[in-house]
């Protein structure tokens, strides 16, 4: 059974050792760097007795900071069922996004 969201906003505050996870955060909501920003992109369920037996979701996180070597970043990538996914810069900042299934 997938974990509630909530478990992985605390794992999240917990792995960075700061508050700045945000889930869905509105545009004009301010943000305090280096964050986390992340959002529900898929839920994957396996079937078995035509009853939904394993339910897993997907979150895309987006690891935000100034410095572009993050240290934030590097402790998402070493997480259990995470991967990299791409690395953009905006606006002086550095995005660093990953997957994950919690």
């Amino acid at each position: 059974m997938a974990k509630a969201r909530i478990g992985l906003q605390l794992f999240l505050e917990n792995l960075i050792g700061s508050r700045n996870v945000y889930f869905q955060p509105p545009p004009s909501f301010q943000l305090k760097y280096p964050c986390i920003i992340y959002n529900l992109s898929d839920i994957n369920n396996t079937h078995a007795n035509n009853n939904v037996y394993v339910r897993e979701k997907m979150y895309t996180l987006t690891v935000v900071d100034a410095d572009p070597d993050s240290v934030v970043s590097e402790k998402v990538s070493k997480l259990p069922m995470c991967s990299f996914d791409r690395f953009y810069t905006a606006d002086n900042l550095n995005y660093f996004v990953y997957t994950i299934f919690y």
